[in-house]
């Protein structure tokens, strides 16, 4: 018994013809206008509660009777089917077969590729701020539309030679390898043509091309002298400068000057280049994150400083380099002047100020950019035979960010105080010659201020690499998302969760800078590489392969060869000419040539050694074959 409503209170007559009743009693109007029997009207009970249970079981069994009937009708169709393949021949088997095998939809590879590589490299600013990553291309696509143009070209080839180079596997890696050297072919003819065109050479898509072609060297580079990421950045460098400071005024044409300003700053440190055009030019009206934009600032000046650094340490004639200011006196041959000391110190106290700014930098940032611990890794995970290699965080600290932009900013600014670091040593190990720099209190000053910033690099790496949290640690491990943390920007494409190949390339270049540390320990070392070669293996940025070889040590490398162009030799501040000295003619000054004079010094300083310890050794009271093992030793 259920509540169907207001019901009607009409006659039955009326109610069975769907006309309005009158209700007019003992009989209505309507059906004595109409000559029929009027059966009267229900009592208010029955009118408020009706009996369904008739009704319902009707419903029940009709319902039943007919998904009978539909089962039937299904076993019928596949009993003849079976019938049908069992009486069929093998071809037509064969055909039926494949047919529910295929797949219902098929995706083009170049369209998978390309919502690939948008879901793992094009990061869009979220609320309104400038936190984002090539995000510029979006706009350049659309407006090029499906033409076969050199941005078009560009796109392709580095869509298909990540999705090759993180799956390989499951699509087809080496198929896409050649399809995507082959956009890449046609990438450079076509930017090569819009080049010699004077109304598309300064477009941005133009620059956004070349700002591409650099990032398919990083995803492709296998071998150091086959990368060719430095040449397209300097083609960018000379763009720009083309393109005048009107490319500021529209927004894409600030976010690719910002885009080539952020790779110079990466090449001069390299390269120890000096920024072309100076610091002024690339940071006048040219803001795009005034945060971001002031470290930035920074970056420049300490690879103007490290240039100047290098050209001072490189000199040996009496002339100051160009790039030095005309206020510094110039430096003589002699690596011990009081000229030259004077301007090392002076180059040191620049580099020791711009360190001062980079640490008020980091402790003037707003909540949003700090970053937060989110637990220590206590290294219970340590592998039994010590391999840190195969370990996904290293024992200590990890932290996490609002977002990776974030974090790739702050290890922008911990590599500038590495290089630095190394500066001030450098400096340092020039003004105390002969005195062993290690000595002095500007390198434990430095050794102290790179330990810390290479625990803090390592400490970023999980968050980068999609690690929060572990066992043993308060939590269980889980990989994926960013937990607490509210992300400042999102990607174009797919969701933000999960490991992205953006994160590896943020962390190419600190992971390379700490890789050539001298102060980074040998689990430390091995622990990069192995985050590295996780990089180039699932990431697809195969440009970690080329950093897992390098084999450097920074700042002693730098001053030793500061040590040996600073001998006072004609020729020693070409390298190329000193290793080919044996065969060199003698030097003007010398009857011999200066390696030969060396080689005649050390001589003389050996003979001497020996006479002197053959003279001990006859005025004691050794015996004949004691003097005979002291002879045999020294090779007398």
């Amino acid at each position: 018994m259920v509540y169907c409503g207001k019901p009607s209170k009409g006659c039955q007559m009326c109610r069975t013809r769907r006309i309005k009743c009158d209700e007019t009693r003992p009989t209505c109007n309507q059906c004595t206008k109409s000559r029929r029997q009027c059966p009267g009207y229900k009592d208010d009970f029955d009118l408020m509660l009706r009996n369904e249970t008739t009704a319902t079981e009707r419903r029940a069994q009709k319902s039943a009777t007919t998904t009978r009937k539909r089962q039937q009708q299904q076993i019928g169709q596949g009993t003849a089917a079976t019938a049908a393949r069992r009486h069929a021949t093998p071809a037509l088997q064969h055909m039926v077969k494949s047919s529910a095998l295929q797949p219902a939809l098929q995706i083009p590879v170049e369209t998978r590729a390309s919502c690939y590589f948008v879901s793992n490299f094009v990061l869009v600013p979220r609320q309104g701020t400038a936190r984002g990553f090539m995000d510029y291309l979006i706009p350049l696509l659309r407006a090029q539309g499906t033409a076969d143009t050199h941005i078009r070209h560009a796109f392709n080839a580095c869509a298909l030679a990540l999705l090759g180079n993180s799956r390989p596997s499951a699509d087809g890696g080496e198929e896409m390898g050649d399809k995507a050297v082959g956009e890449y072919t046609r990438a450079l003819s076509a930017t090569n043509t819009a080049l010699r065109d004077p109304k598309t050479a300064k477009s941005d898509a133009v620059l956004a091309t070349v700002l591409l072609l650099g990032m398919f060297e990083s995803i492709t580079a296998k071998k150091i002298g086959e990368f060719a990421w430095g040449s397209h950045i300097e083609g960018a460098i000379q763009l720009v400068k083309a393109r005048g400071r009107k490319q500021l005024r529209t927004k894409t044409g600030l976010q690719l000057f910002v885009m080539v300003r952020r790779q110079l700053i990466i090449h001069t440190l390299t390269t120890g280049q000096a920024p072309i055009m100076g610091v002024a030019w690339w940071m006048t009206d040219a803001v795009n994150d005034p945060v971001a934009t002031a470290l930035q600032g920074l970056c420049l000046k300490t690879s103007d400083l490290r240039a100047q650094v290098t050209g001072l340490m490189t000199t040996t004639t009496t002339s100051s380099p160009s790039s030095f200011p005309s206020s510094f006196p110039s430096s003589s041959s002699s690596s011990t002047s009081p000229q030259r000391t004077d301007l090392v110190l002076a180059l040191m106290r620049r580099a020791q100020s711009l360190d001062q700014d980079l640490s008020a930098w980091m402790h003037s940032l707003p909540p949003v950019w700090q970053l937060r611990t989110l637990c220590w890794h206590d290294g219970n995970s340590v592998p039994p035979d010590g391999d840190y290699s195969r370990m996904e965080v290293f024992p200590g600290r990890v932290d996490v960010y609002s977002d990776f932009w974030i974090a790739s900013v702050w290890n922008m600014a911990r590599t500038t105080r590495l290089t630095l670091a190394s500066i001030i040593v450098r400096c340092a190990a020039c003004a105390c010659a002969p005195v062993d720099y290690r000595t002095t209190p500007e390198y434990a000053t430095a050794a102290r201020v790179s330990a810390d910033v290479i625990e803090d690099i390592i400490a970023s790496v999980p968050y980068h690499l999609g690690w929060r949290g572990g066992r043993g640690m308060g939590g269980d491990g889980h990989r994926g998302g960013h937990g607490e943390e509210e992300d400042m920007s999102g990607f174009a494409c797919g969701e933000d969760g999960g490991i992205k190949s953006l994160a590896g390339y943020f962390l190419t270049w600190p992971l390379a800078c700490v890789m050539g540390q001298d102060h980074l320990t040998d689990a430390q070392r091995a622990w990069v590489q192995g985050r590295l070669r996780y990089i180039g293996d699932e990431l697809g940025i195969r440009y970690a392969y080329i950093l897992c070889q390098m084999r450097k040590c920074i700042p002693s490398m730098l001053i030793r060869r500061d040590g040996l162009i600073a001998q006072p030799y004609p020729i020693a501040h070409n390298f190329e000419k000193l290793l080919s000295a044996r065969q060199a003619p003698p030097a003007a000054s010398y009857t011999m040539n200066p390696l030969q004079q060396r080689e005649t010094m050390q001589k003389e300083h050996f003979e001497r050694k020996r006479s002197e310890l053959l003279a001990k050794a006859s005025e004691t009271t050794a015996t004949e074959s004691i003097k005979k093992a002291i002879e045999k030793f020294l090779g007398v």
